[in-house]
């Protein structure tokens, strides 16, 4: 079983390569999703560690609509990252009903090629979760980033498994979110091939301005699952 590390900083993602992870998403901003990483962090990643490397390529917080120029901007993100040399994006559009935007994830994952393309965990705000699944098959898209349109991926478990079933091997499925060393080997169980984490612990911060806490993956979680779907 494959495991990517969900790396928010250029620590995080060190952290996972020296821990053993197969493949890290970078991204920054876990506390909303996640957003796209910053030049100066791919760059530092690129240049530095030689693990594989998806890049989660969300402009901003919140939904997953974009206006014509957020658009925009996603493109010009994924053509940089396939200048730097990433194996790997991370996108995904939705429409205001939260059904896939087929033209424009299309356009992405066109845009992306011959970079690996996982729609991210947009798919958990679609309601229907096997019509969604066979639209994105029929894009040729790779992957799928999923908790089973749960809070968790642990309680989300059965619809992952109806997923990966379905799939038949025609698109992978991740299972992301709340997975951790006590319940990684449920997924392996279930047939799954890859798993998702963060593996994160935190740091208080020391100035009561800025009330979040830094958050990292840290090298001894990440090994803990590791050892966990080992077996």
């Amino acid at each position: 079983m494959l495991i990517e590390i969900c790396a928010n900083s250029y620590q995080s993602a060190k952290n996972a390569q020296d821990a053993g992870a197969h493949r890290i998403e970078l991204c920054q901003e876990l506390s909303v999703g996640g957003i796209t990483p910053s030049y100066g962090l791919l760059k530092q990643v690129r240049d530095t560690l030689s693990i594989p490397v998806f890049v989660l390529i969300r402009p901003r917080s919140g939904n997953f609509v974009y206006n014509n120029e957020e658009f925009e901007i996603i493109k010009k993100d994924i053509q940089l990252c396939k200048k730097l040399g990433f194996q790997g994006i991370v996108s995904g559009v939705l429409n205001p009903n939260n059904t896939i935007d087929l033209s424009r994830t299309k356009e992405l994952a066109e845009l992306s090629k011959p970079l690996s393309f996982t729609f991210h965990r947009a798919f958990d705000c679609v309601k229907n979760p096997e019509e969604a699944l066979e639209q994105l098959i029929d894009l040729d898209i790779d992957r799928i980033l999923t908790s089973g349109l749960q809070p968790s991926a642990e309680k989300g478990i059965n619809t992952l498994k109806k997923l990966n079933e379905k799939a038949k091997g025609r698109i992978s499925i991740l299972a992301g979110s709340g997975i951790t060393s006590e319940n990684a080997k449920l997924f392996k169980e279930t047939g799954l091939k890859e798993i998702h984490a963060s593996a994160s612990s935190t740091i208080e911060s020391d100035c009561s301005l800025f009330s979040t806490p830094l958050s990292y993956s840290d090298p001894k979680k990440i090994k803990a699952i590791l050892s966990a779907i080992s077996h």
